[in-house]
């Protein structure tokens, strides 16, 4: 009686951006469906299907991970904010639904959160880049508003995005409203700001 031998499973073999992308989403998917809390070496190695080791040399450590994940977060962020306002202009929100959708249900907020408690907030440094590229798009240049002004409108979206992906629903419902209602506030002044905004600049 012959036993048959299965073929060794071949490795994987990615590039250095390919492998840090793979444990950052394998990270993303933990943040999202068990919170930041389960951003933890043995995991994200297991949920990218590899070795502790090696997500020590791509990252250095568990909290590399977090900030690369921070970082990688607010890229895509800043992308679909300055891709939005492109193709649309002022009205558009400066993406203010992308910003809440990232906060709220793609755990930005809880990832910010968890820094900041932890006494590593400052970590979030890409922020300031994210806002220069905003500003340095044809934002101030074509609509003629100063970039205290927009610097100030961002913050502004950034802080109510938190708040609400942290509180929204929870508070909502509690005060007999809604869960969407935090987040339709939070537009409604957002996008007050926008036509004061515009008032200005004309």
């Amino acid at each position: 009686m012959s036993i048959e031998v299965s073929a060794p499973k071949t490795r994987v073999r990615r590039s250095p951006e390919a492998a840090r992308e793979n444990i950052l989403a394998a990270a993303e998917a933990l943040l999202v469906e068990h919170g930041p809390q389960a951003i933890k070496l043995a995991d994200v190695a297991k949920a990218a299907g590899v070795v502790h080791a090696n997500v020590i040399h791509h990252f250095g450590s568990i909290a590399g991970v977090e900030t690369a994940l921070m970082a990688r977060m607010i890229r895509q962020l800043a992308d679909k904010i300055i891709i939005g306002f492109n193709a649309q202009g002022v009205s558009a929100g400066f993406g203010a639904q992308a910003l809440f959708d990232a906060f709220e249900t793609k755990g930005a907020a809880r990832l910010a959160a968890w820094l900041e408690l932890t006494g590593e907030g400052r970590r979030m440094t890409l922020v300031r880049e994210v806002v220069d590229a905003v500003v340095q798009t044809r934002l101030a240049r074509d609509v003629g508003v100063e970039r205290d002004t927009v610097v100030d409108f961002i913050l502004l979206n950034i802080i109510l995005a938190v708040g609400v992906g942290l509180f929204g629903p929870t508070l909502s419902e509690l005060l007999g409203r809604p869960p969407q209602r935090a987040r339709e506030l939070a537009l409604e002044m957002i996008q007050g700001r926008i036509t004061a905004m515009g008032q200005k600049g004309s």
